[in-house]
């Protein structure tokens, strides 16, 4: 899979999307071409933070290899350890949870608080404030990602939230779309249709959404 066709990304980030959907993939060869290509292509630290992002996702063991295969082909860690007090994780995930959900955020911590207590508290302090809010990339390329990878794994109503996650922090509607087709081609069939299915939805919200504010005024 070295021969990529998408050009409406600049090629680093491209890079980037790539990974994170073979990461996704369980795939070991596709994880092995593209590591490949990203070593030539891609900007090192990038790719760390993408690799050690999808922990998140797709947890220690998938991370842990990602990393080990990326080690193989490029040796040391060129970046440095990212030292970020504990007491201020809650606050920088409040802010960056904030600004993917937009005005749904107070009822996804409803909605998880109510599945259990602790996985709000898990999801706002380490997901997105020890995590999602590191430096290395910005939050938009983090969510163009995360959607690249949430295709792969075939889950519609994470990669719901996402898609809008990703328009809410800026970015275009092309960007999204596009990082959409990159996880499609690591996709199986049925995750295909789905996530087809679930951006449809994401459109149409929107439209529905500009027509209502049109309505008001």
């Amino acid at each position: 899979m070295n021969t990529w066709t998408s050009h409406a990304f600049e090629d680093s980030l491209e890079v980037l999307l790539r990974l994170s959907a073979a990461l996704a993939s369980r795939r070991e060869d596709q994880l092995e071409s593209v590591i490949r290509v990203a070593a030539e292509r891609g900007d090192p630290d990038a790719i760390e933070e993408v690799i050690l992002q999808s922990y998140l996702f797709l947890g220690y063991p998938i991370a842990l290899n990602g990393m080990a295969r990326w080690r193989a082909v490029h040796g040391a860690s060129s970046g440095e350890h990212v030292a970020v007090e504990r007491d201020m994780w809650l606050q920088r995930g409040e802010e960056v949870c904030g600004a993917v959900y937009g005005g749904q955020y107070e009822r996804l911590l409803a909605n998880i608080r109510g599945l259990h207590p602790d996985m709000e508290c898990w999801i706002i302090e380490e997901g997105y404030g020890k995590v999602l809010a590191r430096p290395g990339l910005s939050l938009q390329q983090r969510e163009l990602c995360i959607v690249a990878q949430l295709v792969v794994l075939d889950v519609p109503r994470q990669l719901y939230s996402h898609l809008r996650g990703a328009l809410n922090v800026g970015a275009t509607e092309s960007a999204v779309e596009s990082a959409l087709q990159v996880g499609l081609e690591y996709a199986h069939e049925g995750a295909r249709e789905r996530a087809r299915g679930t951006w449809a939805s994401v459109r149409r919200r929107k439209v529905d959404s500009l027509l209502t504010d049109r309505a008001k005024t």
